[in-house]
């Protein structure tokens, strides 16, 4: 089963518990990067742990949490390798991976209902990234 890195601050935290529990119950392994409070911190501090580890190879896929999700997207695309998409429903979470193969998702604990939430890292997981003319943009990333 794949291994998938968590990182949050405060604002995305009870996000992050909710898809790592729902994560674990479909049998994932999952690394915990943290933050492991609504004690207000630093999403880069978490975040971008979690995106090294998937860029290193440590883990296959990243979900970073924070209250848009927007800097906590930001912090993971600074990682090099990293493709790193804002995701507020499934239909975008599904394009994100058939389009960009984004290897980590940001999503906005404040943005979006804890169900919304599972649903939306769901269809990301179980997407196939397209190809064909999908892959020389990519490319034209990296």
């Amino acid at each position: 089963m794949k291994k998938i890195a968590l990182g949050t601050d405060h604002a995305g935290y009870q996000m992050k518990e909710v898809v790592k529990a729902h994560l674990k119950k479909k049998g994932y392994e999952v690394i915990d990067f943290g933050t492991d409070s609504e004690e207000a911190v630093d999403y880069p501090d978490y975040c971008r742990p979690a995106a090294e580890s998937v860029a290193k190879g440590d883990c296959d896929y990243g979900l970073v949490f924070g209250g848009s999700g927007n800097g906590e997207a930001m912090v993971a695309n600074k990682v090099v390798g990293i493709r790193c998409g804002v995701c507020w429903n499934v239909e975008n979470a599904r394009l994100t991976k058939e389009h960009n193969n984004a290897n980590v998702i940001a999503i906005g604990g404040r943005m979006v209902s804890e169900k919304e939430g599972t649903k939306i890292v769901d269809a990301w997981l179980n997407a196939e990234f397209q190809g064909g003319r999908h892959q020389k943009r990519i490319d034209k990333i990296e």
